[in-house]
């Protein structure tokens, strides 16, 4: 068993070729970083390191909780169990399985929480005993990106760090980092929100860089490829440690009531719904929409819940304004009030 005070400032992934081809399980920007550090924990030759330990403080800093609750908590490794990798075959069939098979949260003989987690038994081949198509990649690179888009799209690219050139066709890219059909449709949208974004993020905070150009083309000129050059870069910021990084992150203080309680609160939801929004609102507008959101009923599952599944319809109103905000400025009539707009998006679900 791996406990995560064990791990080195310089810690180190080794990534399977074809376990980062494999197409978005719709991770989290906090569930890629805590998977990259499951993977930087492990021993890629020692398949007994396959249970990673967490101090409860941890796991909620890396997490980005702001205040612990069991709910939270539940919801939050109830999700990382549930995330799904489907591996092609050679013949177009393909085997789908759960990273992570169990979580165990658990109070030690020293008062002190923590949380272990093990891969699933399916997935052993895609993290252990591999010899050749693989990459390395030192973990800080992904601690200070801000975005899942932005992780995905390093590690698309890292591998091909050596050859130095990637060319991915558009819905290839889309589904290798993760964005829904109907996210971002409009190409000057998705070019500013993803490409660009993307571009100035890994430059300023990861040891690659890129620039891009449009390969082949379609009727009206139409992208259908990207060409990706990638090249070393020596501009990024100093690289932070995993420790650096748990200590920068901000969270409530749990007493000793909490830790046997955890009770449930509204910041909570606030905050888990904020991220969806890339904490684009206050506090009041957050609890406004959280108040006209209670009223919509969402499809839920039993193994995530309504927070979770809350989170995942907001994402999605959210890119629906970014989409509408970008067809308005080009018609030199941008929205004036976002958050009002955001409203109506969410009000016109709860009057049908």
């Amino acid at each position: 068993m791996i406990l995560l005070a064990d791990i080195f400032s310089n810690a180190l992934i080794e990534k399977k070729n074809v376990l980062n081809e494999i197409r978005s399980n719709n991770m989290t920007l906090q569930e890629l970083r805590f998977f990259s550090i499951y993977l930087s924990k492990i021993n890629a030759r020692d398949i007994s390191t396959r249970v990673v330990k967490f101090s409860l403080s941890d796991f909620q800093k890396i997490m980005d909780f702001g205040r612990l609750n069991i709910k939270r908590l539940q919801a939050s490794t109830n999700s990382l169990l549930c995330k799904v990798v489907n591996v092609p075959d050679s013949r177009g069939g393909y085997t789908g399985f759960t990273i992570f098979k169990r979580c165990k949260v658990y109070k030690d003989n020293s008062d002190e929480w923590f949380i272990e987690i093990d891969a699933s038994d399916d997935a052993l081949s895609l993290m252990f005993d591999f010899k050749e198509r693989y990459f390395t990649y030192e973990l800080w690179n992904a601690l200070r990106l801000k975005s899942a888009n932005q992780v995905r799209m390093y590690e698309i690219l890292k591998q091909y760090e050596k050859l130095g050139k990637r060319e991915l066709t558009i819905q290839e890219l889309r589904e290798l980092i993760g964005i829904a059909p109907d996210e971002y449709p409009r190409w000057n949208n998705f070019k500013l929100r993803v490409l660009d974004s993307c571009q100035q993020s890994l430059k300023e905070h990861t040891d690659i860089c890129f620039t891009y150009e449009r390969g082949k083309v379609g009727n009206g000129g139409k992208w259908l490829t990207i060409i990706f050059h990638i090249k070393r870069n020596s501009e990024y910021k100093n690289p932070l440690t995993l420790d650096g990084f748990i200590s920068q992150q901000t969270t409530s203080v749990i007493n000793d009531s909490e830790k046997n309680e955890i009770e449930y609160s509204i910041d909570d939801k606030l905050g888990l719904l904020a991220e969806a929004v890339e904490n684009e609102f206050t506090r009041i507008q957050m609890n406004e929409i959280f108040q006209t959101i209670c009223l919509i009923d969402i499809p839920t599952r039993d193994d995530l819940g309504i927070d979770i599944s809350r989170y995942h319809y907001l994402a999605k109103k959210y890119a629906t304004l970014n989409s509408s905000d970008e067809r308005n400025k080009l018609k030199g009539k941008p929205i004036k009030n976002r958050f009002s707009y955001f409203l109506k998006l969410i009000q016109s679900d709860s009057n049908n």
